[in-house]
């Protein structure tokens, strides 16, 4: 069987250059990430797609070039290096709008009086420094292509203006030097879901010309601040309507549009009504207004938990191809897994180019990405059937192909046996007596996971994914998978293994065991029902899940379970990636520290190590480590320190505050505190009236934490101390470390079972979502 395997496997990969190319490499998975959304790049699973493109660069209105916000400068920087660590192929462009209030304007149908691209576009002068502005700034960020999101042309002469446009951006694209290394840059725009509206046409000839393709805005037809009927804002089809994506996408066939050039937007995101009559609530139902948020907008990522909140029932109408649910009168309007893998067999079937979500992090545990593939997957499956009859063909090359990679796979067997014999080797270095762990067979585990199932997807980190569980017993467990592409490795496994066997402390999360079957990796442990620490923090719609006393609790725990690492074990461990994702919480909100993969371990004669290999978390990361690669007890205290700042603030690190939006987190934290302002630090959300632990201390506390030189950081005994006695005096801290800046060279390598935040730009914000 697993001969006949490998055959089918080598026999796709030789012959797919001559048939299987024209299919699979064209097939475009494009989607939007927001900078000013404050979601992480690392986040960003970008194996799951083909294109990823970064938003949004203005126009001035004076000098017609592009301006990158200053603010957003460091993610436009690094955003194609990051993103090609999971997906090396990944091509990353450039999306250029028309500003945040005419897009929303737009978006609304409002009509855009002033609009700084309708101006560039009316003068030949303003066009060339507009193009030129575009190419220089996406050859310095290192993107591969420019996209222009224009929400919409108003006029007649904005359309034929716009045709101009193309015509010299092509141009001037095909003109340009470049090194030879270097590819030309692609040129992608968003339209509207007809190619024709009012008395204006969009110049379909120059697009076809100029544009790689075109992604259709197929979404935000229906909005709860425009209509007072519940309405599906991204319906594939309509009966009683031409406002539907089908139609849409006939019209531009019809108007001589290339299919091949033609891309579907998918969104991930929908809108809340408020229900007029509860008993009235199918789709055009009548309804008061908006919910939920204050523009009714909710990402995928927050409908999910809200309706997973109240165990609301999703239904699915194929006859619109949406989903909806109801929760009192709140009626919810979006794309769930059934639309997605529907929309995702339309795009086939009308031979389109591809799809582009709006945008990526909405996602939920990339459910929707994963369903996009899987439809994907499956349509594809009739045309690799043909590629049996090539068999005989390459039948020599398979034979040759097998014997290596038998080879090769025997040698993976000795390596693992390696690593799981220094593994026991290791781990007589813990004392006698803890318990050992279980080896799972790789059925058990695929059993309890059903098959690693995208709805059994509980995160993914640098290790790989993380699924949920529940073996034959009704044990529920988390499953972290190493990943073929992961960052990490078989190293990285040990570690974790060796050091999580013998930790056994109440705030650390508890591994039950490891499958290393069927050249598998996997690690086994005990599932966090209530997810990871930020999946509350930093979200206006769950954080009041977590009052002040919560608060205390987690952070009380967090203390003890370092407290733990440091002093109370028989070897001093430096957890070197302490963060609000890896704080699990369980049933009773009990804080327990994971993902021990990058930890360090000490005896207890030694004080400090050094390393060359520089890994973390940004803003969690002390400057020693970051210069000099020097780690030790004082890393985890730095550590603690910005999560205590984050526990209470509700800040990112990733972000800056103050009134230029100047300062990181930590400066403006302690800029407040020297200013006597430590009260507009803190959550005004957070009542510590009834509570010993107060505040503006764990303010003062945090700051000593993070100071630039280690020495000048209190132990995390002391720490405690500090956090427990409201008498003892608390040193002054000084001038904080300046590390929460991004570094090039620091890689993310969070690998825990975490549930990430459920919406990390405003909830209630128009665009993005």
């Amino acid at each position: 069987m697993e001969s006949k395997t490998i055959h089918l496997i080598l026999l796709f990969i030789f012959i797919s250059p001559q048939f299987h190319s024209s299919y699979a490499q064209t097939w475009i998975r494009a989607g939007y990430w927001y900078a000013s959304g404050e979601s992480p790049i690392p986040d960003i699973n970008s194996a799951l797609f083909t294109h990823l493109i970064c938003g949004f660069a203005n126009v001035s209105s004076s000098s017609y070039q592009l301006i990158i916000p200053s603010a957003d400068q460091q993610y436009y920087s690094s955003f194609t290096e990051i993103v090609k660590r999971k997906n090396p192929s990944i091509i990353t462009l450039l999306s250029i709008w028309n500003g945040q209030a005419s897009t929303a304007q737009g978006i609304l149908g409002e009509k855009v009086n002033s609009s700084v691209l309708s101006s560039m576009l009316n003068q030949s002068s303003s066009r060339s420094s507009f193009i030129e502005s575009s190419i220089q700034i996406a050859r310095r960020y290192g993107f591969w292509g420019i996209d222009l999101f224009w929400l919409w042309p108003n006029t007649e002469a904005d359309m034929i203006n716009l045709g101009k446009l193309l015509d010299e951006w092509r141009a001037a694209v095909d003109s340009e030097p470049r090194n030879s290394s270097l590819s030309k840059l692609m040129l992608t725009m968003a339209v509207k879901y007809v190619p024709s509206f009012g008395s204006m046409t969009y110049p379909i000839e120059s697009m076809k010309k100029n544009l790689d393709f075109a992604h259709v805005v197929a979404y935000d037809y229906h909005l709860p601040l425009k209509e007072n009927v519940t309405g599906a804002h991204a319906a594939l089809y309509n009966p009683t309507s031409h406002v539907n994506t089908d139609y849409g996408i006939r019209q531009w066939l019809n108007n001589s549009f290339p299919a091949s050039k033609l891309v579907m937007g998918l969104p991930y995101h929908g809108y809340a009504w408020t229900l007029a009559n509860p008993n009235d609530n199918g789709i055009g139902a009548p309804a008061a207004g908006v919910a939920v948020t204050q523009d009714g907008s909710m990402s995928y990522k927050y409908i999910k938990w809200y309706t997973r909140s109240y165990e609301a029932k999703i239904m699915y109408n194929a006859s619109y191809v949406v989903n909806y649910c109801i929760i009192g009168l709140n009626w919810i309007g979006f794309d769930d897994v059934e639309a997605i893998r529907a929309k995702i067999a339309y795009a086939k079937e009308k031979k389109l180019l591809g799809y582009n979500v709006f945008v990526v992090t909405n996602d939920d545990n990339w459910a929707l990405s994963w369903a996009a593939q899987d439809e994907e997957n499956a349509h594809g499956k009739k045309r690799r059937l043909l590629l049996i009859i090539f068999l005989p063909i390459t039948m020599i090359i398979i034979l040759i192909a097998s014997v290596v990679c038998y080879l090769q796979r025997k040698l993976l067997k000795t390596k693992g046996k390696i690593i799981l014999r220094k593994l026991y080797r290791s781990e007589s270095a813990f004392t006698s007596g803890s318990p050992s762990l279980q080896e799972f067979s790789f059925s058990t585990i695929k059993a309890a996971t059903n098959t690693f199932s995208s709805e059994n997807l509980l995160g993914e980190g640098g290790f790989g994914p993380v699924y949920k569980g529940k073996l034959r017993n009704g044990q529920e467990i988390a499953v972290k998978r190493l990943s073929k592409t992961s960052t990490q490795g078989l190293e990285e496994f040990r570690n974790e293994v060796t050091l999580t066997a013998r930790l056994e402390h109440v705030n650390l999360v508890r591994v039950l065991g490891f499958c290393s079957k069927k050249e598998e990796k996997m690690l086994i442990y005990e599932y966090m029902p209530n997810k990871s620490l930020d999946f509350y923090l930093f979200d206006p719609s769950t954080k009041h899940f977590l009052d002040w006393t919560k608060r205390v609790h987690v952070i009380e725990g967090v203390t003890q379970g370092l407290l733990y690492l440091q002093e109370y074990s028989n070897l001093t461990i430096i957890h070197r990636d302490l963060k609000a994702s890896n704080i699990l919480l369980d049933h009773e909100m009990n804080a327990k520290i994971s993902d021990f993969g990058m930890a360090k371990l000490f005896k207890k004669d030694e004080v400090e190590g050094n390393t060359g290999r520089i890994v973390g978390t940004y803003g969690y990361v002390p400057p020693e480590y970051v210069n000099k690669g020097i780690y030790s007890m004082k890393y985890d205290v730095y550590s603690f320190g910005v999560l205590l700042l984050q526990m209470i603030s509700g800040r990112r690190s990733t972000s800056f505050y103050g009134p230029n939006r100047s300062l990181h987190l930590l400066e403006y934290a302690y800029e407040s505190w020297r200013e006597d302002k430590g009260v507009e630090f803190i959550d005004p959300a957070l009542d510590d009236s009834s509570s010993s632990c107060k505040l503006l201390r764990c303010l003062q506390v945090a700051l000593l934490c993070v100071q630039e030189n280690p020495d000048d950081r209190p132990t995390m005994l002391e720490v405690y101390s500090m956090l427990k006695s409201d008498t003892e005096v608390i040193p002054i801290p000084t001038k904080t470390a300046f590390s929460g800046k991004r570094d090039e060279h620091m890689a993310s390598t969070s690998t825990s079972q975490q549930a990430v935040s459920v919406n990390d730009a405003q909830i209630s914000e128009l665009l993005p979502r």
